[in-house]
């Protein structure tokens, strides 16, 4: 409800409270950062509602541009960081919180800085307009961190949330990187009007709800090796794909994908996770905990 928003992000979730704070800022926004302000409050209720805070919470915050979403947090969670690249957008964010002890501001890249650097040890969610430049490698670098996020909330673009979220016979590396780590929800399409300047696309809030123990078997190193060579090519048949790819002779994948029951005609696209795992236990790939983690890309 919009009586449930402090009168400050009331007042900068419309365009002329965003046009008249930047220009007092002189500040542009940037579209190489991915700067689109949002000012529609009942969006910003969704992305509060989907977080579901409580009082104690840690939250990451991620891109917080002049901190419409940054003071609602600080109103329902115990600690909030923000990350912000952008040095006039920090000196903004300074004047308006700095009597407030639970927050901290970070000036810099989130992808050059660790959550564990952020946010120590202790449990956490991450809470964030994720700005659009980044949100793929933004989602990779959070995902692979230790200690992972409990939960994230993120406003990301209609279509990358659709590919988050997808099922087979659409699944893409991005959606089997991030449904490893996590189980995603489209909560929410948020219409380009919403934002200033309007962007090009629609968005979406998303909710990844992150698996507390992995969800497969094989782990994660394996388990983006085998995918990564079998979408080299994926329109491709997965027979032919994962041969070349992993530099097995045809014969030992042919072998693997008929111990899984998987049809070597199918296209990469159509196979779920369990099937990737059934898979990779056909290939022999070593079980959870045998092996250490590395960062996989998860490609758009």
């Amino acid at each position: 409800m919009l009586a449930d928003l402090d009168p400050e992000t009331l007042k900068l979730t419309s365009r002329r409270g965003v046009r008249e704070a930047l220009a007092a800022l002189g500040v542009r926004s940037s579209r190489r950062l991915g700067q689109n302000f949002l000012v529609e409050p009942a969006a910003l209720i969704r992305i509060l509602e989907a977080a579901d805070l409580k009082p104690g919470d840690a939250v990451l915050e991620v891109g917080p541009g002049l901190g419409v979403l940054t003071g609602e947090l600080l109103r329902r969670a115990g600690r909030v960081v923000a990350v912000e690249i952008d040095r006039r957008l920090c000196a903004w964010l300074r004047e308006r919180f700095a009597h407030i002890p639970h927050f901290t501001l970070v000036e810099n890249d989130i992808l050059k800085v660790t959550p564990e650097e952020l946010m120590g040890q202790a449990p956490y969610l991450v809470v964030a307009n994720l700005p659009y430049a980044i949100t793929s490698a933004a989602l990779r670098h959070l995902l692979e961190a230790r200690p992972r996020p409990v939960r994230l909330v993120v406003m990301v673009q209609w279509e990358v949330a659709r590919r988050l979220a997808a099922a087979p016979p659409e699944m893409s590396l991005l959606a089997l990187s991030v449904q490893y780590y996590a189980r995603p929800e489209v909560v929410a399409r948020v219409p380009a009007g919403c934002f200033y300047p309007i962007p090009k696309v629609d968005s979406a809030v998303v909710r990844l709800e992150v698996h507390a123990q992995p969800r497969l078997s094989i782990p994660a190193e394996a388990f983006f090796r085998l995918v990564h060579a079998a979408f080299a090519h994926p329109r491709q048949q997965i027979g032919k794909t994962l041969s070349a790819g992993l530099g097995l002779p045809r014969e030992e994948v042919a072998a693997a994908l008929k111990t899984a029951g998987i049809d070597p005609r199918r296209r990469p696209e159509t196979l779920g996770l369990e099937e990737w795992e059934a898979l990779g236990k056909g290939l022999g790939l070593r079980v959870q905990g045998e092996e250490g983690e590395a960062p996989a890309e998860t490609a758009g």
